[in-house]
């Protein structure tokens, strides 16, 4: 797949976007951003995880310049909205999760047509080939499939050349094979020089691809670090998952189970038990026992590597795509 360099990329900037401070209030009396600072360093991939209603939509449309913040300061590759508008969408591709195109025009034609917004675009043909659109580009647009049109969407995005990439949930309703050939496309983005700024309700995406993500929730962040730092954090790097039934009082508490040996933390989700432990092979005898002197039975006992979603649950309580 061809590469999508950045023409007039300076690599001397290294923070693509900044903010401090960042505030937006609606009617005076509804916070959906409290205070929140973010720094993003020019060549990375960074997630921008919340749960609904945590304050991402409205981060995003004010570091898209759509909104105008309450207070506080946004630098996108040290430039700012009130002086350099025109500049900086020149600078910018933006993804939406639900990109609505024409259906009556062909690929290459809207190709063309978000070409014409710009004064430096790439050429439609480097950027049908990139995004694997090449064998379509003759073909309407309300005759793709879902996952082409979500490349095409890409595509309106990387024609104008931008120095960052917004990904507003771009693999959402993707089948496995359409998902990865976007996980590409990001990728070789990035290699370019790109930077890239993801939202996404799957955490193996945010693990697959972010160098660094930031969990936050209710206006503010909440965490931040590398994926793996994250889940080191969590305080274990296995998770065991069991269920009991019967036994005597306390059995399906989650308190009970947090006094086992390596047991860093631990969850009871709808009768399912999830203890975050460093070292399985030392929790799970002593469980087993624990298990049998309460006159419980075990019906169910999993083990697995820690991942992103138990950072999020542990620190929001609630999973990511949970409304």
């Amino acid at each position: 797949m061809p590469a999508l360099g950045i023409v007039g990329y300076n690599p001397d900037v290294t923070t693509a976007i900044q903010c401090r401070d960042l505030r937006k209030t609606y009617d005076g009396k509804v916070e959906a951003v409290r205070g929140l600072n973010l720094s993003i360093e020019a060549g990375e991939c960074f997630g921008l995880l919340g749960p609904n209603g945590a304050g991402k939509t409205t981060t995003i449309e004010i570091l898209e310049g759509l909104l105008e913040p309450t207070s506080g300061e946004v630098t996108i590759l040290g430039r700012n909205w009130r002086e350099h508008a025109r500049e900086l969408r020149e600078w910018l591709g933006i993804s939406l999760q639900e990109t609505r195109l024409s259906e009556k025009l062909t690929v290459r034609e809207t190709i063309d047509l978000f070409a014409s917004f710009y004064r430096e675009p790439r050429p439609a043909e480097e950027v049908l080939d990139a995004l694997q659109l090449g064998e379509k580009a003759d073909a309407w647009v309300g005759k793709l499939s879902g996952g082409q049109k979500q490349r095409l969407a890409v595509a309106t995005a990387l024609v104008g050349n931008p120095k960052i990439l917004f990904l507003d949930e771009p693999t959402t309703g993707l089948d496995p094979q359409s998902r990865r050939q976007l996980w590409d496309i990001v990728r070789n983005f990035q290699k370019s020089g790109g930077t890239v700024l993801l939202t996404t309700h799957y955490m193996d995406e945010a693990e697959k691809l972010c160098n660094r993500l930031v969990i936050i929730d209710h206006g503010q962040v909440i965490a931040t670090g590398s994926p793996a730092e994250l889940i080191d954090h969590l305080g274990g790097h296995h998770v065991v998952e069991f269920a009991v039934s019967g036994g005597s009082d306390g059995v399906q508490g989650a308190d009970k189970w947090k006094e086992l040996p390596g047991v860093e933390g631990a969850r009871n989700e709808d009768g399912l038990m999830s203890l975050n432990v460093r070292e399985p092979h030392m929790t799970i005898p002593v469980l087993l026992n624990e298990v049998d002197r309460c006159g419980a039975q075990l019906e169910h006992l999993t083990t697995r590597q820690a991942s992103l979603e138990d950072v999020f649950v542990r620190l929001t309580g609630r999973h990511l795509r949970e409304e």
